[in-house]
């Protein structure tokens, strides 16, 4: 684990967020308007996966999609923000996993697409 200047754990340079929804269609919208809004560098989606699951006193047994997007804690309460917006669960899956290590041009690619201006900055 990489540690700052005072010997405590850095802040991750990355996030990966999970999120689950019922149709292959509602993961794809899920993941372009995140990308189109820089809230996340990418996402990918796999599916079917079978999520067993309680809800409302019950098991329940059902086939999702799910979408895992690429962004940085900068942007993770915008991107929370847009999953619970744009999500047609009342309670979506929205997990957030820091990334402790990864390759130094991907991590500044992720940062670069996820900045808010686009990242115009200086290179």
């Amino acid at each position: 684990m990489t540690t700052d200047s005072n010997g405590r754990p850095a802040a991750p340079a990355a996030l990966t967020v999970l999120t689950t929804t019922d149709s292959e269609a509602a993961a794809r919208e899920l993941a372009r308007g995140a990308v189109e809004a820089r809230l996340a560098a990418c996402a990918q989606i796999s599916g079917p996966v079978t999520s067993v699951y309680r809800w409302q006193g019950g098991v329940e047994t059902a086939a999702e999609w799910q979408v895992s997007f690429k962004t940085t804690p900068a942007r993770y309460e915008a991107l929370e923000h847009h999953l619970r917006t744009a999500h047609d669960y009342e309670t979506p899956e929205i997990i957030a996993t820091p990334v402790v290590r990864g390759s130094t041009e991907y991590l500044r690619w992720v940062t670069e697409e996820t900045a808010p201006d686009g990242g115009a900055g200086p290179r």
